[in-house]
Parts: structure tokens; sequence; C-alpha cells
């Protein structure tokens, strides 16, 4: 928990009506039940989780929440910062990031929100709270496709007929010349979402060797039912500052962080209600999903432990007996004769 930290914070600074919401279904949601809101608010925090708690909580239902979004809204922190202010949140019981899939099918999409409470709330009564919330409460419905663009296309010669069309010419038609694709239709999704990471950060840049070694580790993301937009964001989430091997830490990203597959609907009876899926919450620290009770705080296991201890795990004991041992060989050849 937040240690006791009653020094005047800095004030939140005000949202701009132009701050950017999310995707319909997406961003913040408040939870319900809160407290009225108060001068003394987040008292207990220090400064800087004061800080971006007061900014947040002004924030609307559905604005956007990733850490780069909040770095920009607020220049005394950069994303680091927030990302560190976002955890300390999350163990103070005001927030929680969530994922879960709504719809079926084809049409079957992950959604991802940010919950959040002015009054903070323990574990128990995260874990009932999320437990409960269905994706038919927790995404906006899903917006029908525009149709009527494309038949003003296919109406609009049909509108003002030729009153005299030309006779067909005698020579016998050739055909339109090809105008190739770009981009190339031989390309699948998950290899064009791995080759454009590295025009969105050059740290990321793969070569089409690269692309082609990850492509079937992708693949099986979209295959769950991912949207490419979320695995561009969950592979470019928390990058360190420098990237030796761009193909070796996306490669263990793909592995180690694969959303769970869900039970295929598609061979429901029609009357057959649709399957209510629980919230996978995501560890606010590194992203990784799991049951509301198996991330106590809002972070999984290992992150759990290096919060709690205040740092990285302790070496292991056997590592440091042999470099003792190594520090005592060296004093002994070092000895005058």
């Amino acid at each position: 928990m937040a240690t006791q930290h009653l020094s005047s914070a800095l004030p939140a600074p005000a949202v701009s009506a132009a701050y950017p919401m999310a995707k319909p279904g997406y961003g913040k949601r408040t939870a319900p039940g809160q407290q009225a809101g108060a001068r003394d608010d987040f008292a207990l925090l220090p400064t800087r989780e004061r800080y971006v708690a007061g900014f947040v909580d002004h924030l609307p239902d559905g604005a956007a929440m990733s850490v780069k979004q909040l770095a920009k809204q607020l220049p005394l922190y950069g994303q680091q910062a927030i990302s560190t202010a976002l955890k300390a949140l999350s163990v103070a019981g005001h927030l929680r990031r969530v994922r879960c899939s709504v719809g079926s099918g084809d049409e079957s999409r992950w959604v991802f929100r940010t919950f959040w409470s002015r009054t903070a709330r323990d574990n128990e009564w995260w874990n009932t709270y999320l437990a409960t919330e269905t994706a038919s409460r927790t995404a906006a419905p899903v917006e029908p496709p525009a149709l009527a663009a494309v038949p003003q296309q296919r109406t609009a010669p049909e509108a003002t007929p030729d009153p005299a069309p030309a006779p067909a010419p005698a020579t016998p038609p050739t055909a339109p010349p090809t105008v190739p694709t770009t981009p190339p239709a031989a390309f699948s999704p998950a290899y064009l979402a791995l080759a454009q990471l590295g025009r969105n950060d050059h740290r990321l840049g793969l070569s089409a060797d690269d692309c082609t070694t990850l492509e079937p580790l992708a693949a099986q993301w979209l295959d769950r039912g991912v949207t490419t937009d979320y695995l561009t964001s969950t592979l470019t989430a928390g990058l360190p500052a420098q990237i030796d091997s761009p193909a070796g830490l996306l490669r263990r990203r793909l592995i180690d962080k694969l959303p769970p597959r869900l039970p295929d609907t598609t061979s429901a009876a029609p009357n057959t209600p649709a399957p209510t899926h629980r919230l996978l919450v995501e560890c606010t620290d590194c992203g990784r999903p799991g049951q509301p009770e198996a991330l106590p705080d809002g972070l999984c296991h290992p992150c759990h432990t290096a919060h709690s201890a205040g740092g990285p795990p302790s070496p292991d004991p056997t590592q440091i007996a042999a470099v003792k041992a190594h520090m005592a060989n060296l004093r002994d050849l070092l000895k005058p004769v």
C-alpha cells in the first residue's frame, strides 16, 4: 500500500477539451459506488502519484489511458515515471487494467479498459467486481459496418446513363494495364503488422527474413481473435531505452504474452445465448494477463514480488559464495612472496 505523505502535492492540470478519446469500447471506465470528490482525495499518496491520480480522476469515461498519451499531457513526468505512478496507483487500489473478448466468430475482438476508482478498494472488492463484469457491460456495441458508401459508388454510373454509347471498337479489347498492389496480397496481416513496427519505432526495425521468421508466432495471436492494433500495442508497450536485438525481443514477447484461446462459439445453437467471458486483468507493470484473483494489487507474481521487496530480486546465495571464493583466490595470488 502507498506510504503516508501529507505534504502538499502539485495541483493536477486541467483536462483539455481536446484530450484524445479511445476507440469505442476502450479507454477509461469509472467503477461504481465511489465517494464524492473532495480536496483531500489521494492525500496519502506521494506527490507524483497524487498529481497523476488527480488528472486521471477528471478524465471522462472512454478517454485514452496509454502511458504514452498520459505522458504527453503531463509534461512534468516521462513515460517511465507515469508507468511507475500507475503501478503505485494499482497497488493503492485505485485502478485495474483489464481485457476481454467481445463478439463471436470473425467479429470477435479484444477490448481493453482501465477501471478507475477515486475511492481506494482492496483486492477482495476488485475481484468481486471484475468477476461480475461481463463483456456486454464492458464494451460499447460493435458499430455496424458503413454500407451506404458502397451502393453510392455502384449506382452513380447508372444514375446518369450515356444516351448515345460509342460503338464497339473493331480491334479486340486489350487487357487493362496491371497496377501493382501495395502491399502485395501475398503478405499476411501478421507479416504486415511486424513490418510496420520499424516505421512506428526505429528501434524495432526488422528485416524481411525477421518478419518471415516471426510471422507464424504473430499469426497465432490473430488466430486467437486479437486485432493487429492490439498486437502492435502489446509488442511496443514498455520498451527499454536501448534494444540490441529487435527480432529477439519481439520473439520473446510474442511467446510470453500470447493471449489465451477462447472457446469456439460458432457451432452453438441459434437460440443459445452468447457466452459471457470473464475479464482478464493485465499486470499494470508488465501487461501479463490473468484472472483477477491471480493478480493481487493488479500485479503478476514476479512484479508483485519485486515491488514488495522494493527492487529486483536478491541474488542467488550460491552466486554470492562463488564470488567470495573468487575474491579470496585473487587475494592469495596478490600476496607478496
